[in-house]
């Protein structure tokens, strides 16, 4: 409408642990099967079967709410250019040593069997003493408490005063890690414990482990007992200090979260299972000492609601220190503007704490890294010289294809292609990890098309600020990296996060999901219920979100339509991080579609049949009269809060200013005067407004009559004409509906509204403060007269 080549592609990401954690779902409640019954070759077959039964209900609630995207360049992040480009871009980074591979704690999520990176840990404040729902576990688990129990020295210390100590006592908050003890710390410094440093203790459950005690600066002596057990295959303060100390790691949880092997009778124990058979194995020796409550942070996978439990993998990295040096940078120098503004602090705080990018996950529905584990003749010996090679980089090899990659390897070792045999890895990339590189992969990179030329780098993204640093800082991070220093986008809109009407997080569970279709189809509160039922539910959250269901829509949603809920959501962006979204707001909306109707309709009635609109309103050739300048002085206000609104982003400013000009001002004020004009003019009657005040004051006759009633009717088709233009962003349907009932400019070429000029504030030069002040004055006494 401004003249501008725009492209919004279209496009659905694979989402790959919520997808396939919904299809494991659908299989167990269906047919009773896992994934693991059914083999990967088999499950991803089910999951594309999935998604091409669903994929287009979100197609259709696109394309039901008006969006002006291109259809005919539908992405899905699975496509076969998508997955080649993902595929390019790791082994581009893997090559530069962008992408490396280690073995180091990582977040792991049990319910999943799959590590998440840092940004998909939910931080949660326990306050004391709170029993938590775990997936995979029947009873709550009990967390925000401080266990103290005892060690028993391997010989009794004499202290200073010659008292004899036979044990030291520890304090946990994850007990059932005790079964992977491998020392205790304390602070050097610590008076209590000196006499103990260098001696052992045995550990109750396995008399053949000793557990040095250690003196370690990063213990709290103010904390528990001042003596801390060290796990360093499950605790990352643990894990730096047994690097310190050169101290073994014992994994002891299976990828399930189950008790190891190695955990001796506690094996094959769900891990919180363990922690009650820990404590009372503990009371029956007479080692536990103490209960207490403790205020902590509790670490949420944010995907499966399950606690996280560091454990030790070898995973892939990128990464990310100079990424976000370059991300940062972009913004201070103005190269990369984030909407609002007060999104910056945090978007440096994040990337001033940078982590490298774990991009391992372990699942089977994604994109399936490109890397193969390295084996010659049978075994991993090199025949090359490799020393000071990490084997976790040394025996792993990236590639386009698996022969691209057994040459690099047999090339590596020195040896015959023949000698090699790759086994590729199982694991499947982050779902970020290619959706940050969307600006560019659908426009056909790694290849030069001519997309890449005409629509890369793109001007604005706009969504939402909860996926701040999953999507856009990856964005800003992928494109840099792989595109020549490129930033993918000039602007960032980040818009506020939709909540209910109480302004709860939306939530299948609690029933507060708002569909946008069935706000604007409108939908019983029994099919609402029915929608529930047929989801994933189990049968308590089905209840309760019945019951939320009942309590927020007792009479279910009214039919509201796409364009209030475009304009309801629009008005709603002053609101800052949230919107508090309440469909009765939305259907007050709908009335305001129905006013732009009526007020249309009556001035289709009023133009007649034979009204042609000049190509440019010329005031200078009409008759305008005190409430015409004062109409055109309002619109041409109209048209520049609008322009405002739309160069700032302050849509709340342009809907307001659009709403109010046409209910306010034209319908309430100039829709009723002109009423009186047209009525005397056919019927030879006196008016009661400001028109007819004036009419009296100054005198008329036939002729003037005429040239006002003609006067009004341009003015008139300029108001609607102007306003249809100014709402077709917004409202595009209705718009579009009334735009082409309108008679048309002798010189209009637009088909569409969609395709017809945005209406500028240099076309509308009407300000007219004199008038404005001497209509209200006028109206002031026609009221005065009425009452």
């Amino acid at each position: 409408m401004c003249g501008r080549t725009v492209l919004f592609v279209p496009g659905c990401d694979h989402a790959g642990i919520a997808t396939q954690v919904v299809v494991e779902k659908k299989l167990k409640r269906e047919r009773g099967l896992s994934r693991h019954d059914l083999g990967r070759a088999d499950f991803v077959k089910e999951v594309w079967k999935w998604k091409n039964e669903k994929g287009h209900i979100i197609y259709d609630q696109l394309k039901k709410m008006g969006a002006g995207v291109d259809w005919d360049r539908v992405v899905f992040m699975m496509d076969p250019k998508i997955m080649r480009a993902v595929t390019e871009a790791f082994v581009r980074m893997h090559e530069k040593g962008v992408i490396y591979r280690s073995k180091r704690l990582v977040n792991w999520s049990c319910a999943l069997s799959s590590a998440i990176s840092e940004i998909e840990v939910e931080k949660r404040e326990i306050t004391g003493r709170t029993l938590l729902s775990v997936p995979g576990h029947a009873e709550k688990v009990e967390v925000g408490v401080l266990v103290l129990f005892a060690y028993p020295l391997e010989e009794e210390v004499v202290e200073e005063d010659g008292s004899k100590t036979r044990e030291i006592v520890v304090a946990t908050t994850r007990l059932e890690t005790m079964l992977g003890d491998v020392a205790i710390a304390v602070h050097p410094e610590d008076a209590r414990y000196k006499r103990m440093i260098g001696k052992h203790c045995v550990h109750p459950f396995f008399p053949d482990r000793r557990l040095p005690i250690i003196a370690d600066s990063a213990v709290l002596p103010d904390f528990g007992t001042g003596a801390v057990k060290i796990t360093p295959a499950h605790d990352q303060t643990d894990f730096d200090i047994g690097q310190r100390h050169g101290l073994p790691l014992i994994n002891i949880f299976t990828d399930h979260g189950s008790c190891a092997p190695c955990c001796g009778p506690f094996a094959g124990m769900r891990r919180f299972n363990a922690r009650l058979a820990v404590l009372g194995r503990l009371k029956a020796m007479g080692l536990y000492r103490d209960i207490k409550e403790n205020p902590m942070q509790l670490r949420i996978c944010s995907r499966s609601k399950d606690i996280i439990e560091p454990i030790i993998k070898s995973q892939w990295y990128v990464r990310s220190s100079e990424m976000a040096e370059r991300a940062k940078a972009a913004v201070v120098d103005g190269r990369l503007r984030l909407i609002p503004e007060y999104h910056v602090n945090t978007w440096n705080a994040w990337l001033n704490d940078i982590r490298d990018w774990c991009i391992s996950r372990q699942l089977w529905w994604g994109h399936q890294i490109p890397a193969y584990f390295i084996t010659i003749d049978g075994n991993h010996s090199s025949t090359g010289n490799n020393e000071g090679v990490d084997d976790e980089e040394l025996y792993w090899v990236s590639g386009r294809t698996e022969a691209e990659a057994k040459t690099k390897a047999a090339k590596r070792f020195n040896v015959s292609e023949q000698s090699v045999t790759l086994k590729r890895d199982e694991d499947v990339l982050d779902t970020w990890f290619s959706a940050g590189m969307w600006p560019f992969s659908v426009m056909g990179w790694p290849e030069q098309t001519a997309d890449m030329r005409h629509f890369f780098p793109g001007s604005l993204l706009e969504t939402g600020h909860d996926i701040l640093f999953f999507w856009v800082a990856r964005m800003v991070f992928m494109s840099q990296e792989l595109c020549d220093g490129q930033l993918p986008f000039k602007e960032v809109f980040l818009h506020a996060m939709v909540r209910d009407a109480h302004g709860r997080k939306m939530s299948k569970s609690l029933g507060n999901v708002i569909d946008p279709l069935d706000v604007i189809h409108g939908i019983t509160l029994e099919q609402l219920n029915k929608k529930l039922e047929d989801g994933n539910l189990d049968p308590k959250e089905l209840e309760t979100a019945k019951l939320g269901q009942a309590s927020d829509y007792p009479q279910g949603i009214p039919e509201c339509g796409t364009d209030a809920l475009r304009f309801a959501l629009m008005a709603y962006t002053t609101q800052g991080r949230d919107i508090n979204l309440d469909v009765l707001r939305v259907q007050g909306y709908r009335f305001f579609c129905n006013k732009l109707w009526q007020g249309t309709r009556f001035v289709l009635s009023r133009l007649g049949p034979d009204f042609v609109p000049c190509d440019t309103f010329e005031p200078s050739t009409l008759a305008l009269n005190l409430a015409d300048r004062w109409l055109l002085s309002r619109l041409s206000h109209c048209v520049s809060e609008c322009d405002v609104g739309f160069r700032t982003y302050n849509f709340r400013q342009l809907t307001s200013a659009i709403h109010h000009f046409w209910i306010h001002e034209f319908c309430d004020i100039y829709l009723e005067s002109v009423k009186s004009l047209f009525v005397v003019n056919n019927a030879n009657k006196k008016g009661t407004d400001a028109i007819a005040e004036e009419r009296s004051q100054n005198g008329t006759d036939e002729v003037t009559t005429q040239k006002a009633v003609t006067t009004a009717r341009h003015v008139l088709h300029l108001a609607v004409d102007s306003a249809l233009r100014l709402l077709a962003p917004i409202m595009p349907f209705i718009a579009e509906e009334l735009w082409q009932r309108l008679p048309a400019r002798p010189s209009e070429r637009a088909e569409s509204i969609c395709m017809a000029h945005y209406p500028q504030p240099a076309e509308f030069p009407f300000h007219d403060k004199e008038a404005e002040a001497n209509y209200e004055v006028l109206r002031e006494k026609v009221i005065a007269k009425t009452n």
